[in-house]
């Protein structure tokens, strides 16, 4: 049991310890209604003077780094003393300095810029090289052709009948254009009529080139059907004239369907690989048609293609055909095809 006296020592008497308040930093008031008293001491030896010292109107203590930093306004500090005001309790955290509202547009230094003497008219008007390949490098065409990019220039309704640029490319060789109509294009309508793929009655032959390349004489044309009140191009071919006697052969892929072999002979070669995918027909054998199987360059040649031309010879011609209209890729391909075939006939004539 407890004594008066040790009540008078603790302080819990109510006729003795009245004036007992709670502790500052618990931030309550006395239970009899009095003023707080003095705050508590902090940790770190400091006291709080007064309501002033605290930024949030409170006597708890905090820790220090606990607030956090007054906000500054974005705009530059006036020239002069700063006003005085109390020390804070804490160090301000360290913020960056705002970055310039106006800040110029970046460009890269005046040496890594490109400088052309030439007005930017006159660099739109630049004529491209033209087109090379098979047959020598290409020339420089005027600026005024269809494809130089002169945005002001009007569209050339030549560019809509050679959509492949099969014609300007021909022309830029020396090579000779006709629209099949020309005496000399007059043997090409046997030579359309013999194709491997059984054009129409009406179908001719137009957009006609020549010219020379890879070692022979070349004429290149586009096998066009009658569609509505135009023509459409179905086949591109590209033949090569040959001088003598040219026996009657066939040479297509071994994957495409033969419409009938109309009494030829196939003849082998002594590459099975190449007898897998290619079919030599011949009207009759011979040593040229055997030539045309065992030449190791023909044999080369086909076996590094995709397998979708056709080789044939009628009316004083070796030829090739592919569906689809000419180009100038197709013309390189088929005259390269062409003068293996061609120097294996020649080899053995």
């Amino acid at each position: 049991m407890s004594s008066p006296r040790d009540r008078d020592r603790d302080g819990f008497d109510d006729g003795a310890g009245g004036q007992w308040q709670e502790p500052a930093h618990l931030g309550g008031d006395t239970p009899g209604g009095g003023e707080p008293g003095p705050a508590a001491p902090r940790p770190d030896g400091d006291r709080t003077d007064g309501p002033g010292d605290d930024r949030s109107g409170s006597q708890a203590w905090q820790p220090p780094g606990w607030d956090l930093p007054a906000v500054q306004p974005d705009r530059p500090a006036a020239s002069g003393p700063p006003p005085s005001s109390p020390p804070p309790s804490t160090p301000p955290a360290q913020t960056p300095p705002p970055a310039p509202r106006d800040e110029p547009a970046w460009r890269p230094p005046e040496a890594d810029q490109g400088q052309s003497d030439a007005p930017p008219r006159e660099q739109a008007e630049r004529p491209r090289r033209g087109l090379s390949g098979l047959f020598g490098g290409g020339r420089s065409r005027p600026s005024g052709d269809a494809g130089t990019g002169n945005r002001d220039a009007q569209p050339d309704p030549a560019a809509a009948e050679d959509p492949y640029g099969t014609q300007l490319w021909a022309q830029q060789f020396g090579w000779v254009l006709s629209d099949g109509t020309a005496p000399e294009d007059e043997p090409l309508g046997a030579l359309v009529r013999s194709a491997p793929v059984r054009p129409g009655k009406e179908d001719q032959a137009s957009r006609v080139v020549r010219g020379r390349g890879n070692g022979l004489d070349l004429v290149a044309f586009d096998i066009v059907s009658p569609v509505g009140r135009g023509f459409v191009s179905t086949h591109g071919v590209t033949a090569a004239p040959v001088l003598g006697a040219v026996p009657a052969f066939r040479l297509s892929p071994a994957r495409m369907w033969r419409h009938g072999t109309g009494g030829m002979l196939q003849i082998p070669s002594p590459d099975p690989e190449f007898d897998r995918r290619w079919v030599l027909l011949a009207a009759e054998d011979g040593p040229q048609v055997r030539r045309i199987a065992e030449d190791p360059l023909v044999r080369q040649s086909l076996l590094g293609s995709d397998d979708g031309d056709e080789i044939w010879s009628a009316a004083g011609f070796v030829a090739a055909i592919r569906p689809d209209a000419n180009r100038p890729q197709l013309i390189e391909h088929h005259a390269r095809l062409l003068a293996a075939v061609v120097g294996a006939l020649a080899a053995a004539a």
